[in-house]
Formats: C-alpha cells, structure tokens, sequence
C-alpha cells in the first residue's frame, strides 16, 4: 500500500549532542529513518570554586543563557550546592525555545527571548529591555563565539560552564548510511559538528553525497566555507522547523 507520508523513502542523519535524539519520534511519525550519529558531545566542566560561582551568579541582574547544554551544565551545578531557581534573583533572557523550555523547567521564568534565535539579533534587541547599564552573566559553552560580549553596549562577564568535544567514532556510520540510501539529508546544528564531518566524511566522499541542511546562519556560514551548498534552512531555528523543510524538499536529482 502506497504511504502518503512526507519523509517516506527519506533517511535523515542526526550529527548534534543526545538532545537532539528527541526529534527521532517525529521523524518517524512522518515516515522517515532517522540516524543518531553525534559528531560532538558536551561535558559539563566542574571547577572546586563552583559554589562561589554560584554565590557570583546570584547577584547579577540578568543570567543569559543561548543553549540547552549551558542550562544543563548550570542546572547541575545548582543541584551540587542545593539551590533552586528561587535563589536567584535576577531576571533571565535567552536564546531558543529548547533553552527556555530547560530554564522553565527549572521553576525560572524568562523575560527576553529575541525575535530570531540567533546570538546577532540577541545584540540588537536586548539593549531595550535590558536597562541602562544592567549587571549580566552569560553563562556558556567553551566555544561560544565572542557575538555577545563584543556586541552589547555594556560590560558582560562571562562563566564557562561546559566545554564541546568531538567525536570520530561516527565517521564510517555515517559513510556507509549514505552510500546505501538514495534520499539522504545530514542536520547540523552546530559549527562543531560541520567541522567534524568536513574532516571525516566529506573528505572521503564529498559534500554532494546528501542533502545538508543547517539550523542557524552561524552554522551555515562555516558550511559554505567548507565549499558546500546548504540545501535546506529554516527561517525558525529549531529542529522542528528544519524537518518540516525537508518534507518540502525533493529528492536529490
């Protein structure tokens, strides 16, 4: 019986950390193979002084957070030291509705989350709700780029709560998935992950193998610096938006 379900026949490869294997049932539900393949992972970096951190943290104005994995790394810390979002007086802002709906699970509430969930438009908006001259904290991964702290108008300090590491264990996974299916998009989310597979597999059976698809200009920025062509990007950066754009899309010629 002929299936009417608009990623029938399509594999889609996940290259982002664990959380981005919460999308699988979707993709499944619309008919589609979804393979977890992480090029990247997170570990939160654990420091002797976290508790003074924590202490330091409490007092800012505004804790900024722009990735779930920053919020996770943050929330473990709280758990160590038994606090609560209550703890914290400060207002919240951040980037994502994956990150927002981490901070809210926490018990905090956000009070700014930008118009498009990108670090640039982070920079424009913010300011005006942000008062003049706030105390803020961003609270972030290793490589983070310096968007946030070389755009506002005012002093940012900054706590590096988690760091990103590549993983190449993925690598012949990955070749093999695309050499045996016909209609194949590969997702980054992340600048990381694009570099781990430029040097894994691209380089072994080029960028035109499978369809790419990026989340964020940022990523697909260095993926046309690798030489490649980005397929598919959503005008919403989430996950959820760029497997609706792959059902529109079809099949590579």
């Amino acid at each position: 019986m002929q299936s009417n379900l608009p990623l029938e026949g399509k594999t889609i490869i996940l290259t982002g950390t664990s959380k981005t294997t919460t999308i699988i049932d979707d993709i499944t539900a619309l008919g589609g193979q979804a393979i977890i393949a992480p090029l990247i992972e997170t570990c939160e970096l654990i420091d002797r002084n976290d508790d003074a951190h924590l202490e330091f943290a409490r007092q800012f104005e505004w804790l900024i957070f722009t990735s779930q994995n920053a919020v996770d790394a943050f929330a473990n810390k709280m758990q160590r030291f038994n606090l609560s979002a209550g703890h914290f007086q400060g207002k919240i802002a951040s980037i994502g509705t994956k990150t927002t709906t981490a901070l809210e699970k926490l018990g905090f509430h956000v009070s700014f989350m930008p118009s498009i969930f990108s670090a640039d438009v982070f920079v424009q908006e913010f300011p005006s709700v942000a008062g003049s001259n706030p105390t803020c904290l961003f609270i972030r991964g290793e490589k983070a780029k310096k968007t946030l702290k070389e755009g506002l108008p005012f002093k940012l300090k900054e706590w590096t709560v988690y760091e990103t590491i590549e993983r190449h264990g993925q690598k012949q996974v990955i070749i093999d998935c695309i050499r045996a299916n016909s209609d194949v998009t590969v997702i980054f989310a992340s600048p990381s992950a694009v570099d781990v597979y430029a040097m894994d597999v691209a380089s072994v059976i080029g960028w035109e193998a499978a369809r790419v698809a990026a989340i964020g200009h940022i990523t697909e920025a260095v993926i046309l610096n690798h030489g490649a062509t980005v397929d598919v990007m959503p005008s919403v950066y989430t996950m959820q938006a760029v497997i609706e754009e792959i059902t529109k899309v079809g099949e590579r010629k």
